[in-house]
């Protein structure tokens, strides 16, 4: 008989914490009016209600409300943040990520930054592409003046982010993406050299195939304006490339975005190009195009004694439908900021399916993270769900229909017949994964006892409750080790541990950039969209290593890669738990 872990786990402190500070419900004192089972239950009974628009009665609507509270309070399945918030509530936008167009007129870029603001206040982020805007210096007839320039309008967006504070609870977070050919591509990728310069976007370069042939073969290229779609400069690969690496080494940023690769798996070319992603870049949008997200808690899925652990896949198997059920209906009970937004989310369905905990399910089956193991046992679990999704998503046209814009796309040129554009995305799940009490999305731990600064003035600090379980049962939990412990990025150096628990318990910093960069092309391999994950580099990282995880990146078809090398950045979302000793 198997066993299953059917029973509501407790919430974590640092879980209530997160659900106190910016998800339960709260009155006009700003004092929480609802327990997290409440939340859940709002959110179950909201999204439930979809069910009645494709002929379910009241017995079936609740029946569905029972399952989709099982998902959530078990901590089996979770939803993007803004559902979690707004779901049978006053605001009712649910989606998380969003792509805005911005054209080369004052009119849609002022337009973009209204529409910006809405989407903020409403939870959610956005992502922009500023390459259809002219470049620097270039001319305006209409004032006979020139132009500023993408950067520049950049501010604008940035300075609207920081007096809109999300729904009360997060401030808005955005993806600014440059082409590699627009001519102000230099000044884009030097833009945060100065720590103080867009603190509310993520950049990344927009790469195409036709740059990377001419990196390979030490060529230059052109630099074309946006405006008249004519060259108006020349420039060396490899010295656009060296500027490239050498920002994202100096400070993390701009990451890269591949976006032939992106347009390759386009689902509904006929619609339109893609050219920006949502702000961590693992969902790339269409103009106007929204997308709600979820993740599967991997590390509920361990099933069998300490010596024989192994992965629940049956039960796997019957949660995935039920989660691609619950993040379709979240398309039908979202109320939309914009029309258009509605009508293109509406006519692609895509959803975002993905998983947390990954790290916490090697470490459960003794599988170091920086593994070829680790790497099958990756591709294993996202074929899977891959797999098992897109069979939902088939069971749900037969019942519901094809999503509008099937016809032409390339899901009907592949012979899949589904109710979304697109089944799987893996996020970064950050405070979902605090909620959940498990390891973000797919990263390694990136301390055995780490800090993670959310909310900007809350730091919720934690050690890994296996690694302190065998630390015990090996005799050596002291006090005194789990504060060398909680002092280091790293256990490897601490000779005391035990060579199996160090080899077991690496953390970001003891996996290679290659190796980093190996897990993410595994989890691309089998998801529709893309793959949130951060190359951490320790500080004695060079150039060329940045270089390289690029390179690699491109090669192994990964949709985008961000690099993070400690120290670059005055602030960090996560650092070794005890900050005397950082």
């Amino acid at each position: 008989m198997r066993t299953r872990p059917q029973t509501t786990p407790r919430l974590s402190a640092n879980a209530l914490t997160v659900l106190r500070r910016r998800y339960l419900a709260k009155n006009d004192a700003g004092r929480p009016v609802e327990t997290p089972w409440r939340l859940f239950r709002r959110v179950a009974g909201n999204i439930a209600q979809a069910e009645r628009l494709y002929g379910g009665g009241t017995a079936r609507t609740a029946a569905v409300a029972e399952t989709f509270l099982r998902l959530m309070s078990r901590l089996d399945f979770l939803p993007n943040s803004p559902t979690l918030m707004n779901a049978g509530r006053e605001l009712q936008q649910l989606s998380a990520c969003f792509v805005l167009p911005v054209e080369d007129s004052l009119v849609s870029i002022f337009d973009a930054v209204k529409h910006q603001a809405l989407i903020h206040q409403s939870g959610g982020g956005t992502g922009f592409s500023f390459s259809h805007l002219r470049p620097k210096h270039d001319r305006v007839a209409t004032t006979s003046g020139v132009a500023s320039g993408p950067v520049s309008f950049m501010r604008v967006f940035n300075m609207a982010t920081e007096v809109i504070k999300q729904g009360g609870t997060r401030r808005g977070a955005n993806m600014g993406i440059v082409r590699i050919d627009h001519p102000d591509i230099l000044e884009f990728v030097q833009a945060k050299d100065t720590p103080s310069e867009l603190t509310n976007f993520n950049l990344s370069v927009g790469i195409t195939d036709a740059f990377m042939r001419a990196l390979d073969q030490r060529k230059d290229y052109a630099l074309v304006n946006p405006r008249t779609g004519r060259p108006v400069a020349r420039l060396k690969a490899a010295a656009a490339w060296d500027r490239l690496t050498e920002a994202a080494w100096h400070s993390g940023e701009p990451g890269v975005v591949f976006l032939d690769t992106i347009n390759a798996t386009n689902p509904t070319p006929h619609v339109g190009r893609i050219e920006a992603t949502n702000p961590c870049g693992e969902q790339p949008l269409l103009p106007y195009e929204s997308c709600t997200l979820g993740s599967i808690n991997l590390a509920r899925f361990v099933v069998g004694s300490a010596a024989r652990r192994r992965i629940d896949f049956d039960r796997l198997a019957e949660i995935i439908p039920q989660a691609v059920r619950f993040l379709d209906n979240v398309i039908d009970m979202n109320r939309y900021p914009l029309p258009e937004i509605e009508a293109i989310t509406k006519g692609n369905r895509k959803i975002g399916l993905g998983v947390m905990g990954f790290a916490d399910v090697l470490i459960a089956l003794g599988i170091p993270y920086d593994s070829d193991e680790a790497l099958a046992t990756a591709e294993r679990v996202m074929r899977f769900l891959s797999e098992q999704a897109r069979t939902a998503s088939g069971n749900l046209a037969r019942e519901r229909g094809l999503f509008p814009n099937f016809k032409g796309s390339r899901l009907e040129s592949d012979g899949l017949s589904l109710r979304n554009a697109t089944v799987t995305t893996v996020a970064p799940t950050g405070t979902l994964s605090i909620i959940a009490d498990c390891s973000a999305g797919i990263e390694p731990l990136y301390g055995v006892s780490f800090t993670r600064t959310v909310m900007e003035d809350v730091r919720l600090t934690t050690i890994h409750p296996e690694f302190l379980r065998q630390a015990r049962a090996a005799g050596i939990g002291s006090k005194r080790l789990l504060a060398r412990v909680a002092a280091s990025e790293s256990i490897q150096s601490l000779s005391e541990i035990p060579w199996g628990l160090r080899r077991l318990f690496v953390t970001a910093h003891d996996v290679t950039p290659e190796h980093h960069v190996k897990m993410q092309a595994a989890f691309q391999k089998y998801s529709d969209s893309g793959v949130s994950k951060t190359i951490n580099l320790p500080q004695s990282a060079t150039k060329a290593d940045v270089a390289s995880a690029f390179r690699l990146a491109y090669r192994l078809g990964c949709k985008g890669i961000t690099v993070f090398r400690t120290g670059s950045r005055e602030k960090q979302v996560l650092s070794c738990a005890n900050v005397q000793y950082c």
